[in-house]
């Protein structure tokens, strides 16, 4: 046994392919997670089905009774359903939705069947990803969400059974049931879609109509996921308020409101400032705009813009040809930090203003076409980056964008087009930089960007924000002619490197606002700081699978320091990992702390003898090669033994469990008896292993039984006393 299982034997051999532990921070291998790319379709499953197969347990150590498929749906809804993905993150408005649109519109209830208790089914397993320490700190309170579920329980039945709720899939599948269509027969669906087609069908074309209009409208129920952004750190708010105090934008637009006062101010007959008021404008809010030989204010762009910015704000408003302050918009401009931020949501309001038409030479650009999209990409772009990003890289980044969009091959003037974009984008950066949100000087540029390759950008170096690559060109290269695209690319670097050029960043407020508008859109934007008050469990699950090392220490200091003493806060922490109820999660969780932690390899090596935790501890140890297999005692690698093949219970399933070890029987069957008698604390976890391991008994019993059945010629198959040979 001891050459088999010891420390040159099967753990020796099979630990680092079965026992992986957490997910090395790029969160792909075979963890139990709470997020999963939209590309990890077998991870997710195998975690979806652990997580309902556990939750089930629970369930029914409690006398509770869940439906299966409806914690599938629930957890379906957030991994496919939202943009951020997070499956331990709930609100009241993620369970409205799944509740009122996601499951009517999704989810068929066939006639005659028993509806299912779905809101407390939901309920259920919110108290299960409480209980267990899954749910995401981030989200609503616990007491919140139940809330939610009570009062919009009532509406469920009837939003299942309103008809207008429905999807096209499930209307076409409920019509082919009440006619009497056995869904479940391919063949038979496929004749009733035939029907359907040739107009042989009697349905609700009132319904349809409604169904179809939905859809067109809000989209399938599966949206689009965006990537979660790198962790930032904000000043207090303090700070920030004193930051947007300084703003030039700020000064036009409360300039612009104590103008107007609430008395008002003459408009000329087409509603504009009169020269002489827009002349003393000018100079007391300081534009920059020139007034020499102007004859009309329409001509002064950036006094145009600020009086457009206030009106969009609800500074300002015209009522019978007078400009008037708005009396409610008074606390508003008190407040240096709530104007900011009106300004900036409001900003994607001015294409017009900004980069109109303004005379006959001055030409609408591609940008004016596109303005609402491309510059909120720009903005997360510069948000995701840890390095300024240089003005060539984000211009010629555009121009992938544009030649995309537009057919610019043989125009002869798409250079000039491409002149027309870059000088609005700089009109907006302008803008931006005039209120605050941008940072603009000048460089050299990091050398992250020399070494992504202009065309090469679909397939960006490790460590490279999502937003980034994203706007670096979702363009297929086979769309450009690989010899242009080479000189650009040698253009582009010669210019990065042949000196300074103009770098870009996002400011403090512009980073809080922009993180305000991604948490608006659902999507995942992490702050540093934000979880001091988090349980550990919690802290710890979302640095492991959210951040990056840098915030992950300053993260896990700040939760410390919100803590009576350092030893209380390590206790909660290594608590947390003791009570995970998975075995790869409570990996992920300790390899996190360690990283996060001061002298965290310290701090592991005295895990090595906790009662509980020492599995875990052993296997981190291992895996970062502090410890090797020959340093550990017998008993140790008994104890990873078991580690190793719980996590790959846990990872594979049973079936991808039994694949696994089925090519090595006399070797797996050794260390799943010496798993069993290691004496490993997870004793539920060895309860599921040891219900696999007589599976794995019984059909090797039948494939013994099947193969070793032999006739004998002539004797009907059998042998002396007429008994059937093994």
């Amino acid at each position: 046994m001891e050459n088999r299982i010891g420390s040159r034997g099967w753990f020796g051999d099979r630990y680092r392919a079965v026992g992986r532990g957490p997910y090395d921070r790029t969160g792909r291998a075979g963890v139990m997670r709470m997020f999963f790319a939209p590309e990890e379709t077998e991870e997710y499953e195998a975690a979806c089905s652990l997580l309902i197969h556990r939750m089930g347990q629970w369930a029914g150590e409690r006398g509770e009774t869940v439906d299966p498929f409806v914690v599938e749906t629930a957890l379906d809804y957030r991994h496919r359903g939202t943009p951020d993905g997070r499956l331990g993150l709930w609100e009241p408005r993620h369970i409205e939705a799944y509740l009122l649109d996601w499951m009517p519109r999704t989810i068929t209830v066939l006639p005659g069947e028993e509806p299912a208790d779905v809101p407390g089914t939901l309920a259920a397993l919110l108290r299960y990803l409480d209980a267990m320490g899954l749910s995401d700190p981030r989200g609503a309170s616990l007491a919140d969400n139940l809330a939610a579920i009570e009062t919009l329980a009532p509406r469920h039945a009837p939003a299942m059974a309103d008809r207008s709720r429905w999807g096209m899939a499930k209307f076409w599948t409920t019509t082919a049931a009440e006619q009497g269509v056995d869904i479940h027969d391919p063949a038979a669906f496929q004749r009733f879609v035939e029907r359907a087609q040739r107009g042989e069908v009697t349905y609700d074309q009132d319904v349809l109509d409604e169904v179809m209009r939905n859809h067109l409208t809000r989209g399938p129920a599966a949206v689009t996921r965006a990537e979660p952004q790198l962790p930032v750190l904000l000043p207090a708010e303090k700070e920030l308020r004193a930051r947007a105090e300084t703003s030039r934008a700020l000064r036009w637009l409360r300039g612009i409101a104590d103008w107007a006062g609430p008395e008002g101010r003459v408009l000329t007959a087409t509603g504009h400032l009169r020269m002489a008021d827009a002349r003393a404008l000018v100079a007391e809010l300081g534009t920059g705009d020139s007034v020499d030989s102007v004859r009309s204010s329409t001509q002064l762009p950036r006094l145009g813009l600020a009086v457009e910015w206030a009106k969009k704000a609800r500074l300002v408003r015209v009522v019978k040809g007078r400009l008037y302050a708005v009396a409610k918009a008074q606390p508003l401009l008190k407040d240096p930090l709530a104007l900011w931020r009106r300004a900036f949501e409001t900003f994607s309001e001015l294409r017009g203003p900004l980069l109109g038409t303004r005379s006959s030479r001055h030409v609408e650009s591609m940008l004016f076409d596109s303005f609402q999209d491309i510059v909120p990409d720009v903005l997360n772009t510069l948000y995701s980056l840890p390095h300024a990003m240089p003005w060539p890289r984000l211009r010629d980044s555009l121009h992938l964008a544009y030649r995309a969009e537009y057919d610019l091959t043989g125009h002869y003037a798409w250079k000039m087009e491409l002149g027309h974009a870059d000088r609005d984008l700089r009109t907006a950066l302008d803008v931006l930089e005039d209120l605050g949100a941008i940072k603009r000087h000048e460089g050299m540029a990091d050398p992250v960007f020399l070494d992504l390759p202009l065309e090469e950008s679909v397939r960006p170096p490790a460590g490279m924000p999502p937003e980034l690559a994203e706007l670096f060109g979702a363009v297929a290269g086979g769309q450009r002619e690989s010899e242009d695209a080479e000189e650009r690319s040698k253009e582009q670097r010669a210019e990065l490197t042949g000196g300074p050029v103009e770098l870009i960043r996002l400011t403090a407020l512009g980073h809080d606002s922009v993180r305000r508008r991604l948490l608006t859109e659902g999507r995942d934007a992490p702050l540093v700081g934000e979880l001091a008050h988090a349980p550990a469990a919690g802290l710890l699950g979302v640095i492991a699978e959210h951040y990056d090392p840098d915030a992950a220490r300053t993260e896990l200091a700040a939760w410390v320091a919100a803590r009576e003493s350092p030893a209380e806060a390590l206790e909660k922490l290594t608590d947390a990992v003791r009570a995970a109820p998975f075995r790869t999660r409570a990996e992920a969780m300790l390899d996190a702390l360690v990283d996060a932690y001061p002298d965290g390899e310290a701090m592991l090596r005295g895990l090595r003898g906790d009662p509980l935790l020492a599995p875990t501890a052993l296997s981190v140890l291992v895996r970062r090669e502090v410890l090797d297999a020959e340093d550990l005692t017998e008993a140790e690698s008994l104890l990873m033994v078991a580690e190793s093949l719980l996590q790959l219970l846990e990872t594979a399933g049973p079936e991808g469990f039994l694949e696994v070890l089925g090519g090595q029987e006399l070797s797996a069957r050794e260390a799943l008896e010496a798993a069993l008698v290691s004496g490993h604390p997870d004793r539920s976890g060895l309860a599921d292993l040891k219900a696999v391991a007589e599976q794995a008994r019984r059909q090797q019993a039948v494939r013994l039984g099947r193969g070793h059945q032999r006739r004998r010629p002539g004797r009907g198959g059998k042998g002396k006393g007429g008994k059937r040979r093994r």
